[in-house]
């Protein structure tokens, strides 16, 4: 499963112990209203790689995600505003990356970045699945706030990761501890488990996995400090049964939020501020640890629902959540990925809401601001460049606008 997310993304190019609840969107949550419309800016700024993409968008409309260096054998953080783009750097190793949403509205910045120091245990670790290559280099949790790039502690052992922050400044990831754990499959050997940072007071808190598993790993904040992420075997430290299980962490409780039937890649990715969860999951009949999962949508009211992916696909993820329950991510089949935003029941092909004339492929949506505004990435058809975009929602007779104006 070495790089698996990577590679996962250059193909999108080439074309539990709980009872569960699984639903079908229902009618307090479908209100019907138009299709919405959006009108598309392509961020053409790289690093000088072929490989760029928005992971996230706040509601400054930043744009942070990743940037692939000159030859594509590195990739580095990075920051897209006022039309430059900005390299984070690293923490002294050849990568770094800003893989999950996160950003919060007050400048800060989270996610991963290689130092300078080998990996003594020479584990491939949970980043290097986000890198173009395994490069043994020691791997950390970072966050960028006014230019500085500063590492996050672990919880003794090597690695960590940092994915969410909220508007409180309290970041989450998960990290190595110094035990060397039996559920572990090579070369990984230290357990890892959930943590909250709190970076200006220099605390960190460990969240602990569901009883009877090994580890944990936390995806997502709001700002109520509601945290989600996944629990259960070491594996690979990357996905697989690593998620068994679904969490939300709600003052510190953890809590299996039920999944869609399969046995593993149980995910949330994003929570939003009402508690409404996004992520996928492998549903029931897809075996082991096959990745072939559903979005899904969990709400306290209503449990946990498929959201399904579109006709002839293989699966969908969802990636985000914003106050108005859009959700965003992205459905791929033989012919490649396809952007989607769900939305009061319905999951849209975000290429049919944007101008005809758009020469390009939004292959998919990964963040959702609360102005409606998304972020992503597209490949550009003219040179096969994967880059990111940000799609705006337009009104009336801007709306037709949108429809017929060429797009860059």
């Amino acid at each position: 499963m070495r790089n698996i997310w990577y590679l996962m993304l250059l193909a999108a190019v080439s074309g539990c112990g709980n009872e569960t609840q699984v639903t079908q969107p229902t009618e307090s949550l479908t209100h019907r209203k138009p299709n919405p419309r959006y009108q598309v800016v392509n961020l053409s700024a790289t690093l000088g790689g072929k490989i760029s993409v928005g992971t996230s968008i706040n509601n400054r409309d930043w744009v942070a995600g990743f940037s692939n260096q000159s030859g594509d054998a590195t990739v580095h953080a990075a920051l897209w505003r006022h039309g430059s783009i900005l390299d984070l750097g690293t923490l002294g190793g050849p990568n770094s990356n800003v893989q999950w949403p996160g950003q919060n509205d007050r400048g800060m910045i989270v996610g991963i970045a290689e130092i300078g120091r080998m990996d003594p245990l020479k584990e491939n670790w949970s980043c290097s699945a986000f890198f173009p290559s395994v490069t043994h280099h020691i791997c950390r949790g970072f966050v960028w706030q006014h230019g500085v790039m500063k590492r996050l502690p672990t919880l003794g052992g090597n690695h960590g990761f940092a994915t969410g922050v909220n508007n409180r400044g309290q970041v989450v990831g998960w990290a190595e501890t110094r035990v060397h754990d039996p559920t572990c499959n090579a070369p990984q050997v230290l357990q890892f488990r959930a943590v909250m940072w709190v970076p200006k007071k220099d605390l960190k808190r460990e969240l602990p996995p569901l009883r009877g598993d090994s580890t944990s790993a936390a995806t997502a904040i709001n700002d109520r400090g509601q945290v989600v992420g996944i629990s259960g075997d070491c594996d690979v430290a990357v996905g697989q049964l690593s998620a068994r299980h679904a969490v939300l962490w709600d003052h510190g409780r953890a809590k299996d939020i039920g999944n869609l039937g399969g046995e593993a890649w149980h995910t949330p990715m994003a929570i939003n501020e009402r508690g409404d969860i996004v992520g996928f999951s492998n549903p029931a009949g897809v075996p082991g640890i096959d990745f072939a999962p559903h979005a899904f949508l969990w709400t306290k009211r209503h449990g946990i629902q498929d959201l399904g992916k579109f006709p002839g696909d293989d699966f969908s993820q969802a990636f985000a959540i914003n106050e108005h329950r859009q959700v965003v991510g992205r459905s791929c089949g033989p012919g490649g990925c396809r952007a989607f935003l769900w939305q009061d029941g319905v999951m849209r092909d975000l290429n049919q809401l944007i101008g005809p004339r758009y020469p390009n492929v939004l292959t998919a949506a990964r963040d959702i601001n609360d102005a409606g505004k998304i972020t992503g990435n597209f490949v550009k058809q003219s040179n096969g460049k994967i880059l990111p975009f940000v799609a705006t929602p337009v009104h009336g007779h801007h709306a037709v606008e949108a429809l017929t104006s060429p797009q860059p």
